[in-house]
């Protein structure tokens, strides 16, 4: 990774989904991808994606697990997409242990995992829509990695930036990340200065209206779509 990257990076890991959400609202950008949340309550990862694509097999037919966690590049955030499915996993404590050891950022999963108490117990945060017990094998399969993928209603195409926190999960599209870096600087200085007036007893209106804080919002005329 460049400087400049690595400087981009080290900043929106201390930023919260939030702001980096009202910034790609601005941008005319759907980033959130709905329904996924921590599996470890606190839980947090930015990187960016390796995506792996799994489709349903017919009754009976062979569907081994899928591997290809020991070819993913330390930093990324697996993103996985089982199209929603929490009738069974794509993810569980095996493959988690394998992640914290080769220093994968994070996992995303569009749909379940399984050994929630064990994944608690780890560092490697892990972000599903559900839990369920049932296995994957013979039930999916791995049809595509380092492809664009479909989670929660949002486009995530390998090396767009992830990041994950308590509210939720965001993609940054990758040729976004300097701009988006810069306006996230600049909400974040205005959202300081709207607690600080309203911490000293202005009224929140009048805060907000002064620091233009409705600037930073969903902009109709710039949504687009991406492929």
């Amino acid at each position: 990774m460049t400087n400049g990257l690595n400087e981009s990076l080290s900043y929106l890991k201390g930023i919260s989904t939030a702001s980096i959400s009202d910034v790609l609202d601005m941008l005319g950008v759907n980033g959130g991808c709905g329904g996924i949340l921590p599996v470890q309550p606190g839980a947090s990862c930015l990187g960016p994606a390796y995506t792996v694509k799994f489709e349903s097999v017919v009754p009976g037919a062979a569907a081994p697990a899928a591997d290809y966690v020991d070819d993913v590049p330390s930093g990324s955030v697996i993103v996985l997409d089982n199209s929603g499915r929490v009738d069974c996993t794509v993810w569980g404590d095996i493959l988690t242990i394998v992640a914290e050891r080769r220093g994968l950022s994070g996992t995303v999963i569009h749909g379940c995992c399984r050994d929630a108490a064990a994944i608690r117990g780890m560092a490697h945060p892990v972000f599903s829509v559900s839990r369920f017990m049932k296995s994957g094998k013979n039930r999916v399969r791995m049809v595509a990695r380092q492809v664009p993928v479909q989670i929660g209603g949002t486009l995530v195409r390998p090396g767009d930036f992830v990041r994950a926190d308590d509210s939720g999960v965001i993609c940054v599209p990758h040729e976004l990340l300097a701009r988006t870096v810069e306006l996230v600087r600049e909400l974040e200085e205005m959202e300081q200065k709207v607690r600080a007036e309203i911490t000293s007893g202005s009224p929140l209106r009048e805060a907000r209206s002064k620091h233009g804080y409705n600037r930073f919002s969903l902009n109709p005329s710039a949504q687009r779509q991406r492929a």
